[in-house]
């Protein structure tokens, strides 16, 4: 039996040990690809989906109107999709430069929405007033051609949380010319209920009983935005640690 020297034997040991972190690193990274890439499809699927049957579903901004949900969601499952696939090819073909573009594409996504939790919060006021005073501008686009999507986003806001008008009613007084508000306002709907008395209508602002809505649901929406970013954490490892070990892997072979 021929006895390999001993430093021979370690380094034989190290590129195998090196091998195998490799290998479960890329299992791991692997593993989250596909759930990203099955998680942007459905994303897509779900804006396309409201785009085709709603049109520009929850277009409210009249300074913004491709800022619809169908069009973030659209937008969102193509990029997730995109980042997905180059991780997945740089996992799958082992290849540092993908690995490093999925990585940085990652870390960019990830800080973009840091900064824009950071700045919502430090501008919250100023925020409130663009939004109540442009909101206010897309009222008068309600029930006009081509401005489906914000006719029922204001529709299904008014109806659901039983409020109308922006800041209050009176908001549609200036849009029809007239006193008057959308069928939508009514306490019971019917035709034309819109005409009646104030009385028949709901008196709560949209915007400050939708923002009281997300304040009692603040913790539902705190565990959504920590876990999105546990996920881009645990994608930014994976690819880090499988760039290290393919860097370090081709440093032994060469």
């Amino acid at each position: 039996m021929t006895d390999f020297p001993s430093g021979t034997a370690s380094h034989h040991w190290d590129i195998e040990n090196d091998d195998k972190n490799c290998l479960d690193a890329m299992t791991d990274l692997t593993c989250f690809l596909l759930f990203s890439q099955l998680g942007g499809c459905g994303i897509l699927g779900v804006g396309i989906w409201l785009a085709v049957t709603q049109g520009n579903f929850a277009t409210l901004s009249s300074s913004f109107p491709s800022l619809s949900a169908a069009n973030l969601l659209i937008v969102t499952g193509t990029f997730v999709m995109i980042i997905g696939f180059v991780g997945c090819i740089g996992a799958i073909k082992e290849n540092k430069c993908l690995l490093l573009s999925f990585f940085i594409m990652l870390l960019i996504v990830f800080l973009l929405e840091l900064t824009v939790v950071i700045l919502f919060f430090v501008y919250t006021d100023k925020i409130d007033k663009y939004a109540q005073r442009d909101l206010k501008k897309g009222l008068h686009l309600y029930g006009t051609d081509g401005n489906i999507g914000l006719t029922n986003a204001w529709s299904i806001i008014q109806t659901d949380f039983r409020c109308c008008g922006v800041s209050n009613y009176t908001d549609w007084f200036e849009v029809y010319n007239t006193t008057r508000v959308p069928d939508s306002c009514c306490l019971e709907f019917s035709e034309n209920c819109g005409l009646h008395s104030p009385g028949t209508w709901w008196k709560a602002p949209c915007y400050e009983t939708v923002k009281v809505w997300l304040q009692e649901n603040l913790l539902a929406v705190g565990i959504f935005g920590l876990c999105t970013a546990l996920v881009q954490i645990l994608g930014l490892t994976f690819a880090m640690t499988m760039y290290c070990q393919v860097v370090k892997a081709d440093t032994y072979c060469a």
